[in-house]
């Protein structure tokens, strides 16, 4: 249930080599540049929450850094969403540099090279989840790679309170519990970004990001109705049908097949989860899909196994 790493104990030449090795199985490779690998101490403790991990982690002064060379290897891309506890720590992604302090929160992207430091030892809450986890809630979530988000009021708040008594409350939860507490947090994660006024326009001009995001936020609540075309959309958005597709032209997916993927990762999470009681059939008509077998030959396409395969591997049946 809850994994600690320590180098407490370990000879002094031999932390740098266990901490390279404790970090990419927690994370993902990196490099490590500490500030003085002599006295070097740091502990990592993790818990597992259905699809996604939460960490804690404190150490002395490192950098991190993602090189190209780490790449290759990875198939899916993650994100790690880090909140500090103690001390600032600088980000640089994308050519992007962000000083995030305590009471804040950014997110790493693990398909892209970049740079994590901290100069002073450190506390650290780490929530690393799928990119996929998110692609249903947010259009793009890697724009939000360059911002710094606040984790003390509003929904953010939430966000990080519920983190930091997760630990305390673990041991007497079952699987189903942590598993629903894991898709809280993600759930938490897409409204404290939504929630900030800047996605309105990271990546794009205002005018343009508003009616995305308004667009968005309607086809998400919307994604039952089997009736949920281009004419819908554009009438309840305050748009025109031709802007609407234009709003789409730079984005490398029609307006359709955009809808098409959102539905497909909605439905994924719904078979992945242990808590959901609805049959496959209850799934695909929920979602917005008229015919099962039709339903069945697409998420067959996008996800390389049939529905009650996906469901069956992802509850370990």
């Amino acid at each position: 249930m809850e994994t600690v790493i320590s180098t407490a104990g370990l000879a002094s030449a031999s932390r740098s080599t266990y901490w390279h090795q404790a970090i990419a199985e927690a994370y993902f490779a990196l490099n490590l540049t500490f500030g003085d690998a002599i006295n070097f101490d740091g502990e990592l403790r993790s818990w597992t929450l259905g699809a996604v991990s939460l960490s804690r982690l404190r150490s002395g002064a490192l950098q991190y850094r993602r090189l190209p060379k780490h790449l290759s290897g990875d198939s899916d891309e993650q994100l790690l969403v880090t909140i500090p506890a103690r001390a600032d720590v600088f980000f640089s992604q994308c050519g992007h540099d962000v000083h995030c302090r305590p009471g804040s929160y950014i997110i790493e992207r693990s398909h892209e090279p970049y740079e994590f430091s901290h100069s002073e030892d450190a506390d650290l809450w780490v929530l690393k989840i799928a990119t996929t986890a998110l692609a249903g809630r947010l259009r793009a979530p890697d724009r939000f790679c360059s911002l710094q988000f606040d984790a003390t009021a509003g929904v953010g708040g939430l966000f990080a309170d519920l983190i930091h008594h997760i630990p305390q409350r673990l041991p007497t939860m079952p699987e189903s519990a942590r598993e629903a507490i894991g898709q809280q947090l993600i759930d938490l994660l897409a409204l404290s970004i939504q929630a900030d006024e800047r996605t309105l326009t990271s990546g794009s001009s205002t005018v343009r990001g508003a009616h995305l995001t308004r667009i968005e936020n309607f086809v998400r609540a919307n994604m039952h109705r089997p009736d949920l075309d281009p004419e819908l959309i554009a009438s309840e958005c305050g748009i025109s049908v031709r802007y609407l597709h234009t709003l789409f032209r730079d984005t490398n997916q029609t307006l359709g097949q955009w809808i098409r993927g959102m539905r497909l990762e909605a439905a994924r999470e719904d078979l992945r989860a242990a808590r959901n009681p609805l049959s496959i059939a209850e799934i695909c008509y929920r979602r917005g899909f008229s015919d099962q077998a039709h339903f069945s030959r697409l998420f067959r396409q996008q996800f390389q196994m049939s529905p009650r395969d996906y469901r069956r591997q992802s509850l370990g049946h």
